[in-house]
This record gives structure tokens, C-alpha cells and sequence, in this order.
């Protein structure tokens, strides 16, 4: 074999299989057993969409903070938040993801997003002002009332007493006050990372589209919808119409729409977000493959998720991208046809389905091992 093979290993996790610095790991120890390293050079950069696992998948947890914030019921939490490259990662779900309510007793009108402020005040006070918020997994529809509360701003009902708005009392708001705001924001910005295009309101919008898995009844929803109709209208009183209508401003139940009009905002595809923050496209130069999977590949695979993003940053680069799955669920050669060069799945070695879930480990090692053995003898030929 003649000089080093340079292999990006990228995966997103393999959803209730293995995570993607596990899957990234196991990869790269299926390579080391079939070549030894001097003849290859191997860079993990395990991703993530943008959504729940983003955190995980990008920031080991040496580089992890953990504090105790308000969840999305108001009771406390422990929250993970991570920095990396001067970039404060914020994933929503960690202080009002759905995860963290009762499922028996979900309540999207009750819930906050209070803890979420609270975290960003926490990475304000360690001296980052660039922050990347994931949007996904949340149980709130408040519109981003209870963050902006964390960061010092007021909202007034008719009595002239101050309160904390949640996604049923929103209508109450009569007065938003900006006076107290953090002015450590004016020095921040924010990227918001979601693949929802949805609106703030209307039925395309965060109430009429996600509030129902979030605990609130049909009876519910035309009552939120007018209290978040309500609340854009305050906002874009105080900054100019548009923003509730942003697509993106409907995910995360609102999650954006504070950031946007009272900071420097911007809400961009997750994958996009993720592979900007990680320096993607540095760790492509004089790669020879790249090598990337998740737990099911399908045609919806190569339209905006975390397979997308790192094929398309490949072939900018006319680098070969392999997918390493747990399953494929559309034809592979229409999946080959899309950008992907090979596809190979721990299902097709595996005794069972319950096997290739519960040793995924194990398995995408063997792969990565047959895979890079015939690579191994072409060189060698």
C-alpha cells in the first residue's frame, strides 16, 4: 500500500442503538483492525441533525457543564450544556424537552421555557457570547416568553403586575418590557439550529402542528393559537412585522422568535449548523472517503437530514461518501443514485433485528473491517 488513506468517519446516532461517537468509535476500530496505522489516518466527527442527541454528538463531555434549571413544569432539572471552539451549545431539550414531563400529564399550555434562558445566562456568565441553540424535542409552546424572562425580560398583564407567560396564558401579556434585558446580548449572537419550516401561527404553525404531542386537547389549541397570535403581535410592535412568519420561528414552540427580534439571530438547516460549528469542510481536505450512517437510510435520508449535509459537502469535494445503517428502507440503487457510493447494514449480518439493535458496536466494526479490507487489497493490487 502506498501512502496514508485519510478516512472522515461522520455518523449521526443510531436512534435507540448507539450514539454517534459510538457509532464514529466503532467505525474507526473496524479500520484500525485491518490496517495498521500508519498506513491510514482516521478523523471522527460524529454529527447530528440539529435536534435531540446534537449536544452529544458534538462536544465531548469533558467540555460539558452541568447546572440545575427550572424544566419545562417549573420543577428543577440537571442540564447538560457544552462548549466548543468558542461556541456555547445549547440544546433545548436539556432544560424543556418533552422528555423531562410526565407523559401521563403533558400540558403544553403550562409549560416553560424558562430553563433555557437560564442556561444561556450560565454560558454568558463563563464568557461566551456565540451560541448555537437546537430547537428540537421540546415540550413548550410559549413562544420563548419564559427564556427571555430568564434574560431579564418583563411581561405585564392588565393588572401592571408582572408574570411569567407559558403557552396558555399568552393572551394575558399586556406590556413587553425590555429595560432589564441581559446587556451582554447585545454583544451575542445566535444560531438556532431546526429542519422545521414552520411558521410561528397559523395551521401551519408551532400551536396547530405540534401542540397536540405536547398535551394540548383540540379544545385547547384555537385558545393558543390566539394567545401566540397575540404575543407576535407585541413583538412585531416593537420591532416590525415579519418575524413571526420567519420559516423556523415555529420550532421549539417559539423557541426562536425572542432571538430573532431582541438579538442577533439567525435560524439555519440543522445538519448546515452542525457542520459549520464542527469545521466540516477543513476536515475534508485530502480525505480519500468519507464514512458516515445512521440507524435507517431511506430517500428522506438524502433530503435535508445528517446524511444529506455530509454527502453534499463530499461531492463538493468529489470525495466517495459510504453509508454505514442499521437498515435501508428505500432501493439502494436509487439511494447510489442520490450521491452515495456504498451502503452496507448491520441488519444484513445479523441474526435478528433485536441483535443488530442491542450490538450495533460490534457490528458496524465488522463492516468497517470488511469494507476496509477490499479497499486495503485494492491499494495492495
Amino acid at each position: 500500500m502506498q501512502g496514508k488513506i485519510k478516512i472522515v468517519i461522520a455518523p449521526d446516532s443510531f436512534k435507540g442503538s448507539i450514539d454517534a461517537r459510538g457509532a464514529a468509535d466503532a467505525l474507526a476500530k473496524g479500520i484500525l483492525s485491518a490496517a495498521d496505522a500508519d498506513f491510514v489516518e482516521i478523523v471522527k466527527v460524529p454529527i447530528a441533525d440539529g435536534g435531540e442527541g446534537t449536544l452529544c454528538a458534538m462536544v465531548g463531555e469533558e467540555n460539558f457543564d452541568h447546572v440545575i434549571v427550572n424544566g419545562p413544569t417549573g420543577a428543577p432539572v440537571k442540564a447538560a450544556l457544552g462548549y466548543l471552539d468558542g461556541t456555547a451549545v445549547i440544546e433545548m431539550a436539556q432544560a424543556a424537552g418533552l422528555t423531562l414531563a410526565d407523559p401521563k400529564n403533558l400540558c403544553a399550555k403550562n409549560a416553560t421555557t424558562y430553563g433555557v434562558g437560564e442556561m444561556i445566562t450560565h454560558a454568558l456568565d463563563k464568557g461566551f457570547r456565540r451560541f448555537l441553540l437546537t430547537a428540537g424535542g421540546s415540550a413548550t409552546n410559549d413562544g420563548g416568553t419564559g427564556m427571555l424572562a430568564a434574560l431579564g425580560g418583563r411581561f405585564y398583564g392588565k393588572d401592571g403586575d408582572t408574570f411569567g407567560p407559558t403557552g396558555g396564558t399568552l393572551s394575558k401579556i399586556v406590556k413587553v418590557d425590555l429595560a432589564d434585558l441581559d446587556p451582554r446580548l447585545a454583544e451575542s449572537s445566535f444560531t438556532v439550529a431546526t429542519d422545521v419550516k414552520n411558521p410561528l401561527c397559523g395551521k401551519e404553525g408551532a400551536t396547530y402542528v405540534y401542540a397536540r404531542q405536547k398535551g394540548a386537547t383540540d379544545a385547547d389549541l384555537a385558545e393558543m393559537e390566539e394567545g401566540m397570535k397575540h404575543y407576535a403581535s407585541l413583538v412585531n410592535a416593537l420591532v416590525g412585522d415579519g418575524i413571526s412568519a420567519i420559516a423556523g420561528s415555529g420550532a421549539g414552540g417559539g423557541i426562536a422568535v425572542p432571538l430573532l427580534a431582541f438579538c442577533r439571530a439567525k435560524i439555519v438547516s440543522g445538519i448546515d449548523a452542525v457542520l459549520d460549528i464542527a469545521h466540516f469542510e477543513s476536515h475534508l481536505t485530502g480525505a480519500d472517503f468519507v464514512l458516515t450512517g445512521e440507524g435507517k437510510i431511506d430517500v428522506q435520508s438524502l433530503y435535508g437530514k445528517a446524511i444529506s449535509g455530509v454527502s453534499r459537502a463530499a461531492a463538493g469535494k468529489k470525495i466517495p461518501v459510504v453509508c454505514f445503517v442499521g437498515c435501508v428502507g428505500s432501493d439502494p440503487r436509487e439511494l447510489k443514485a442520490l450521491g452515495v457510493s456504498d451502503i452496507y447494514a448491520t441488519a444484513d449480518i445479523a441474526p435478528s433485528a433485536e441483535y443488530s439493535m442491542a450490538h450495533a458496536d460490534i457490528l458496524l466494526q465488522k463492516l468497517a473491517n470488511n469494507w476496509f479490507m477490499q479497499i486495503k487489497n485494492s491499494y495492495d493490487a
